[in-house]
C-alpha cells in the first residue's frame, strides 16, 4: 500500500461522540510478573489521567476532530480532576454523567518487559441514563465510538429506549458506529447491539477469543450477516487488517523502541475514527491509523498517541527519508 491512497487531510468534519472509561491511571513497573503466591519489587510512577476511551478522545481532538465525550463517574475531586482534564485536552464534557456514591475510577498498570497489564478497579454495571438534551445531540449524523460495556448500560432517561434499540435509534438518525472490542471480543448475545456498525475493531486477544481462530477472511459471513461495513484486527507491531465490505486490506507495522504500549490500540482506533470522519478513503485512515498507534508506543504515558496530523506524517516521514 502506498500513500498515493491519499492521506486524511484536515477538514470539517462531524462530531465524534466518545461513551466510555475515564480514569486515573497508576503506574509501576517490574523486573517480572509474579505468579499465585509469589511476591516482589515494584517502582512507582506518576500517575496520569487515562481510560482507554477517554485516550482515543484525546487523541481525536488533539488530531482536529471536534470531540464529545460521556461517562459515569462519581461527584468526588478526583472525577472534577479528570473531567478537567479532558477539557483542557480539547474535548467537550458538557455531557458527562455524575452520580454520588459509585466507587472513583482508577486503573493500576504495570509495565513489565515491554508490555503491560492493567488491573481497572470494579464500577459496576450502573444503568447511563441520557438526558433529552444528550440524545438530541446524538441523534445527529456522525461517528459514535463506545464499547459493549457501555452500550449495554445505555438508555434514555424517561426509560423509552434502551440498549440495542437505542442503538439502532441512532443508527436510523445518522450516527454512525464504532465499536472498540479490545481483548474481550464479543458472543451470540452481543448481536444486537454490532448489528449494522460502520466499524468493529478487535485486537488480536479478542479477535481470537471470538471466532477461536486467527484467519481474518474466515470471519467474513460474521461480518456479512451482522451488517458490519468493516471488520478491523490490530496486530500490534505488524500493523492492522481488515475486511472493507469484504475486501481485504493489509497494513504492515513499523518496527520501533517500545517505551509503552497503554493507549496504543486506543491511538489506533481514535486515528481510524478521525480519518473516516473527514470523508477519506478507509485504506487511507487504516494506513494512518497503523501510523499513528506506532508513533505512540515511543512515548511514555496513556495519551502517547496525542498529535497533531502534522506530527504524525512528521514521525512517518523521518522514517521513511533516506539518511543524508
Amino acid at each position: 500500500m502506498g500513500r498515493g491512497v491519499g492521506w486524511p487531510g484536515p477538514g470539517a468534519g462531524m462530531t465524534t461522540f466518545f461513551i466510555g472509561d475515564v480514569a486515573l491511571d497508576e503506574y509501576f513497573t517490574a523486573e517480572r510478573w509474579p505468579g499465585l503466591a509469589d511476591k516482589d519489587f515494584i517502582d512507582e510512577l506518576p500517575a496520569e489521567c487515562g481510560g482507554s476511551i477517554a485516550n482515543a478522545a484525546v487523541v481525536h481532538a488533539a488530531l482536529g476532530g471536534e470531540t464529545e465525550f460521556i461517562s459515569l463517574l462519581n461527584e468526588t475531586a478526583l472525577s472534577d480532576r479528570l473531567i478537567a482534564d479532558l477539557q483542557a485536552n480539547g474535548v467537550s464534557t458538557r455531557h458527562m454523567l455524575r452520580q454520588p456514591g459509585i466507587p472513583d475510577s482508577r486503573n493500576l498498570i504495570f509495565l513489565v518487559d515491554g508490555e503491560h497489564v492493567v488491573l481497572t478497579l470494579r464500577m459496576g454495571q450502573q444503568p447511563m441514563p441520557l438526558p433529552p438534551a444528550t440524545m438530541a445531540a446524538l441523534r445527529q449524523p456522525g461517528f459514535l465510538y463506545t464499547t459493549l460495556y457501555r452500550a449495554r448500560r445505555l438508555h434514555e432517561a424517561d426509560g423509552t429506549l434502551a440498549q440495542d434499540l437505542l442503538l439502532a435509534d441512532l443508527r436510523r438518525h445518522g450516527r454512525r458506529m464504532v465499536f472498540d472490542l479490545d481483548v474481550g471480543g464479543a458472543t451470540a448475545a452481543d448481536a444486537a447491539y454490532l448489528q449494522g456498525a460502520e466499524v468493529v475493531i478487535f485486537n488480536q486477544v479478542g479477535f481470537r477469543a471470538t471466532f477461536g481462530h486467527d484467519t481474518l477472511t474466515l470471519a467474513e459471513t460474521w461480518r456479512r450477516d451482522h451488517g458490519i461495513t468493516r471488520l478491523v484486527r490490530t496486530m500490534a507491531e505488524d500493523g492492522a487488517e481488515a475486511l472493507d465490505n469484504g475486501r481485504l486490506l493489509r497494513v504492515p507495522g513499523h518496527r520501533v523502541n517500545v517505551a509503552d504500549v497503554t493507549g496504543a490500540g486506543d491511538t489506533f482506533g481514535a486515528a481510524l475514527t478521525w480519518g473516516l470522519g473527514q470523508d477519506h478513503a478507509f485504506e487511507a485512515a487504516l494506513e494512518f491509523a497503523v501510523a499513528a498507534a506506532a508513533r505512540s508506543v515511543t512515548r511514555h504515558g496513556p495519551r502517547g498517541g496525542k498529535a497533531s496530523r502534522a506530527e504524525v506524517l512528521d514521525w512517518l516521514k523521518d522514517r521513511t527519508s533516506p539518511p543524508s
